[in-house]
Parts: structure tokens; C-alpha cells; sequence
């Protein structure tokens, strides 16, 4: 009797799910039930498939991987294979709990590799095993994420650079990416301004608008016009609105100064 295994894909990048699905038809014991876009519907999707591999894109808009993990219950985790472009702080933490992962673009040797790699663990029901890992890894990155951020990794074409959040004049919303601004330059990482409102410190950073955070050190004057709108002018010389939804937040950081 020929023993498969049930496959769910998530990952927010329809070109990344095919690619995997077709890497996939040469392991013919691996059985992809599913794939989902977004962390939401994978949270559902493997609640209601059960499945025992899960490619895992970490770096998706609105719930990341690691969220989407955090709302399932541990003791039923399926195995994971994480999934990234680029993440220097993830990859330490999984290499060393021994975690497997794939590097965006996928190399088919290596995807080779991971595939054996799971296999072995599937077979020995190391799923309990697993699951320690998991939790270990939350846990870990849980603590990291109470600590702010202090610089980001900008990926441009196979080159990646950093950015120090010290650097940053402001950060602009651009649909589900973020556009960190540094003089007349301009990066863009995959991350909401949601999470990066979390993910900075408070001290240095305030939000103004749904679509804009500053770094309070490069304000250069504020300005209040006959409508009662205000306007924050940052010493490269943007000027930005400040929101009415935001206003409250903005005179409440300006009153502890």
C-alpha cells in the first residue's frame, strides 16, 4: 500500500503556488489538497484539511506566516515548510531548531532535498517533535517582537540592502507594501503600515494618517490651516496631512513632548 501525504500551499503569490505545485507532481506520495492566498484562509484551510505538509510563505500582507501559526493549536500543527525571500532574523531561529525552509526562487534541487527531509519526518511521526519546535519558535520570535525594529532588509531584483530605521524620514502606504523614504530615495519592503506601526518605537515614530508614519526627530514645523487641517513639514521639505482619524493620536504624542 502506497502511503501519501496530504499538501496544503499558502502563499500569497499565485506564480509562487503554482511552482510548487508542479515541482510537486514528480513526488507522487505528496498530494496537494489545497492552496490559499492569505493567512486567513489558511488558518481555515488547514483546520478543515488537516493536512500533513505545509508550505508556508512567511512574508505575506495583512497576517504573516508566523501570525497565522500562532492562531492554531499547537498540539495539531502538520509539519512546516517555511517559505521566503529573504528574513535574516527567521532563518537563524530555524536553522537552529533545525527547521527546513526554501529560499525564494526556489532552486529544484533543494526543493528535492526538502522533500526527502519531510518525508523522513512524516514517516518517523514526528509530528509531537514538531510541534515543540513550533512553539519554541513562536515563543522566541514572540519576545524578538517586543523589542522594535532597528533596521529592514529591502530586496531589489537578487540584490538585497538594508535600511536602519534611524535613517527614515517617513514610511508611505503603497497597497500592501510600505515605501520607506530616506532623502529623495525610496524602498519598498512587504509589510502594512499596520505592522510596522507595531514594530517601531513609539519614541521615534508616530502615524498621521492611514496611508503615513514620521519619524518625529525629522519634523521641521507644523501648520494649521483655516480649515482647522493640520500639516506636518518634515525637514527634507515633504509636507504631509495629518487626518482627522489620527489627529487625537498626533496632539496626544505632541502634549507628552
Amino acid at each position: 500500500m502506497i502511503v501519501t501525504y496530504k499538501v496544503l500551499i499558502i502563499d500569497d503569490e499565485p506564480l509562487a503556488r503554482r511552482g510548487i505545485r508542479a515541482r510537486l507532481k514528480r513526488f507522487t506520495d505528496f498530494v496537494v489538497v489545497g492552496d490559499c492566498e492569505d493567512g486567513t484562509s489558511g488558518v481555515e484551510a488547514i483546520k478543515h484539511h488537516q493536512p500533513d505538509l505545509v508550505f508556508l510563505d512567511i512574508e505575506m500582507p495583512a497576517m504573516s506566516g508566523f501570525e497565522m501559526l500562532s492562531k492554531l493549536p499547537k498540539k495539531t500543527l502538520p509539519l512546516i515548510i517555511f517559505l521566503t525571500a529573504y528574513g535574516e532574523y527567521a532563518l537563524s531561529a530555524f536553522e537552529v531548531r533545525a527547521f527546513d525552509y526554501l529560499l525564494k526562487p526556489i532552486d529544484n534541487a533543494r526543493f528535492a532535498e526538502t522533500i526527502t527531509y519531510a518525508r523522513e519526518r512524516l514517516k518517523l511521526k514526528a509530528a509531537g517533535s514538531v510541534d515543540e519546535r513550533v512553539s519554541s519558535l513562536l515563543s522566541e520570535l514572540g519576545e524578538r517582537d517586543k523589542r522594535y525594529v532597528e533596521r529592514f532588509m529591502v530586496r531589489v531584483g537578487s540584490r538585497i540592502t538594508f535600511v536602519s530605521a534611524d535613517e527614515i524620514d517617513w514610511i508611505g502606504a503603497v497597497g500592501d507594501y510600505a515605501a520607506l523614504h530616506v532623502g529623495a530615495q525610496s524602498s519598498l519592503i512587504r509589510e502594512t503600515l499596520n505592522t510596522l506601526e507595531t514594530s517601531l518605537d513609539p519614541e521615534k515614530f508616530v502615524r498621521i494618517h492611514r496611508s503615513a508614519i514620521i519619524r518625529v526627530s525629522k519634523i521641521a514645523e507644523l501648520r494649521t490651516l483655516p480649515n482647522r487641517e493640520l500639516h506636518v513639514k518634515l525637514i527634507t521639505g515633504t509636507t504631509l496631512k495629518v487626518s482627522r482619524t489620527y489627529r487625537a493620536r498626533f496632539d496626544e504624542w505632541m502634549t507628552g513632548r
